[in-house]
Formats: C-alpha cells, structure tokens, sequence
C-alpha cells in the first residue's frame, strides 16, 4: 500500500488520486496512520455484506434448493442435585 503524508496529500492530490484508483492508499499524520484513501469501485468492494447462512437457507431461487438431512443425535441427560 502506498503512503503519503497529510502534507503530500493536500499539495499532490492528483497523484494520490491516481494511486488510490489503483490500490489503496494510506494517509498518515505526523507519521501516524490516519486514513485510507481508495476508489468507490474499491470500497463497494469491501463494505458489501457477506450473505449469512440464513440468507442461503431462504434463497427462493430453484436452483439455490439442497437436500439437507443432519444425522439424529441423541444427547443423553442427567439428574442434577441443586441442593
């Protein structure tokens, strides 16, 4: 990943533009990291929700349909002395 300063950044921020269409790039600040720069195409990228397994098992689409059959289990119990 690319670093510019803060400096850099607001004196060449055509260049950091361009950088940041290609990969992302961190902004520091006083030699810290601060910010992460990066395209928008980039950032739907990483900010789009993963589906959850409950999101696969509802999927109405025919062709998102599975057999499922978990083999039985049997947990036995005990008595427990709450005395």
């Amino acid at each position: 990943m690319e670093t510019f300063g803060s400096r850099a950044f607001n004196q060449q921020h055509g260049r950091v533009k361009e950088a940041a269409r290609k990969a992302p790039v961190r902004i520091t600040e006083r030699g810290e990291p601060a910010f992460v720069l990066m395209s928008e195409a980039e950032y739907r990228r990483l900010s789009r929700q993963r589906p959850t397994l409950l999101d696969f098992l509802s999927d109405p689409r025919p062709e998102a349909d599975f057999a499922f059959s978990p083999e039985r289990v049997d947990i036995g119990s005990r008595d427990v002395d709450l005395d």
